[in-house]
């Protein structure tokens, strides 16, 4: 043997890496196996700090040409430096990844560097090396899903990672699928100046929503000027010179069991109909892990396996694909192989699109509610009532809290306004700690403040809402 360690953890993402570092703050012998040159996986390289860091880029660039003159700030030329900004994006995901490497210093967890396999019960070849590990935690993450027929070059036709990084603005960017990645992407591109088509295959976008705060999303997203062309598929996409031709037809036959294929061109096309489990090349098979019918790694509520000794989180298990999520589970299971009774509360994981205006969410929609015949009150607060929101001039969205009944227990919180992603975390709060929407209400908000906006929701609850 090469080593051997009380937990090995395969894969260096927001799942893997926080699993790695909580297990040795507890004492534990401790390695991370990544594949990559860098740690951070998919979210801080070519997902999450990348994107985040052009969405910030473009809403400056967009602010400097639009709506800094409303403040009274005169900017007679707005260049862009498409190759600056880039480099900054890249200098953001350094550092971050450098950030990591060294909290593995700090908190002296083992950096194996290369691809990781279970070659056999307790131990894993990592680069040509064997090691042993009382625990293995497979944090592998996901991989963008392909579309049969469809050609990924990174080029023309694009997953994220090769929207992250164009070399210059596309005349005409056509982004299939209206989730999260999607919309974050195709709202980089549209404030830079391409043309940009959203194409979904459903009737609706962020369909995982709230049904309301849905369609104000696109009314938004549509007066920014993106196109949308919903309950459509993508049929067919090809490369012809410098563009792409794509064959687009409706997603749910006609009244005569067909539908009419129509021709659209492209510059780039960004394929973002959602993830899947990275799971190949693991020895899962060899290994006899469980797999569910999505090619997702089955655990039970302590994310262990059905092979002793082999555990797993994050993306490559059941629930949301969202970083804080598998960042949670890794505390969790390290508590738990330390002795100690970690867990995650479901029900209690926020979402979060980060356009501008943001989109977040928490807990129940109304559409779950109804199905699930739960009784339940709603209460609704714009910001065009939000003296903070007029103060910035963002007064789009509003704040919508969904609360039981008979209880008044707070089951959902949706917010699409200024600084949503924030905004969410005191519902988080609240619905981890199974408060009401009366306690939201009595709690004292700074003035003025875009918070005040919850507060006021949570007032109208029980139609007591002072400003509107």
């Amino acid at each position: 043997m090469d080593g051997e360690f009380d937990v090995l953890v395969i894969g260096g993402g927001p799942g893997g890496y926080v699993c790695a570092i909580r297990a040795a703050q507890l004492g534990l012998r401790v390695a991370c196996a990544e594949k990559r040159a860098t740690l951070g996986g998919t979210c801080l390289n070519i997902g999450c700090i990348p994107s985040k860091a052009l969405l910030q880029s473009s809403e400056n660039f967009h602010a400097a040409g639009h709506a800094l003159k409303e403040h009274g700030v005169l900017v007679k030329e707005v260049g862009l430096d498409l190759t600056q900004m880039m480099a900054r994006k890249d200098e953001v995901v350094s550092a971050n990844v450098k950030g990591v490497e060294f909290l593995f210093r700090k908190n002296k967890v083992t950096w194996l560097k290369g691809a990781a396999r279970i070659a056999a019960p307790g131990q894993v070849e990592v680069g040509g090396k064997r090691y042993a590990a009382k625990h293995i935690v497979i944090a592998t993450g996901s991989e963008s899903v392909p579309l049969h027929g469809v050609a990924i070059d990174e080029e023309r036709i694009v997953t994220s990672t090769g929207a992250l990084d164009l070399d210059a603005v596309p005349g005409h960017l056509v982004v299939i699928g209206g989730g999260y990645i999607g919309l974050e992407l195709g709202s980089v591109w549209r404030r830079l100046g391409a043309e940009v088509t959203v194409v979904e295959f459903l009737d609706r976008i962020v369909p995982t929503m709230d049904g309301e705060v849905a369609t104000q999303f696109q009314r938004i997203l549509t007066r920014q000027g993106l196109k949308f062309r919903l309950s459509t598929k993508l049929a067919a996409a090809r490369r012809d010179g410098e563009g792409v031709v794509l064959e687009l037809e409706p997603s749910k036959p006609g009244p005569d069991g067909g539908g009419a294929r129509e021709e659209m061109r492209a510059d780039v096309v960004l394929v973002a109909v959602g993830r899947r489990p990275h799971t190949e090349g693991l020895g899962l098979e060899a290994a006899g892990v469980a797999l569910d019918e999505r090619g997702r790694v089955r655990t039970d509520a302590h994310y262990a396996t059905n092979v002793p000794g082999i555990y797993a989180i994050g993306d490559v298990i059941a629930g949301p694909m969202l970083a804080h999520k598998a960042e949670e589970e890794g505390v969790a299971l390290a508590e738990q192989l330390a002795g100690q009774a970690g867990h995650v509360t479901y029900g209690a994981i926020p979402g979060v699109v980060y356009t501008w205006p943001e989109v977040a969410a928490v807990g129940r929609t109304e559409e779950e509610l109804k199905a699930d015949g739960v009784a339940y009150n709603v209460g609704k607060f714009p910001f065009t009532a939000n003296g903070r929101a007029r103060a910035m001039g963002d007064t789009d969205g509003f704040v919508k809290l969904l609360a039981d009944k008979a209880t008044d227990r707070l089951l959902g919180a949706h917010i699409i306004g200024p600084d949503a992603g924030t905004l969410i975390a005191e519902l988080v709060t609240a619905i981890e700690f199974g408060a009401s929407a009366e306690d939201v209400a009595r709690t004292c908000h700074a003035h003025p403040s875009l918070n005040e906006a919850v507060k006021e929701a949570a007032l109208a609850v029980a139609r007591r809402a002072i400003h509107i």
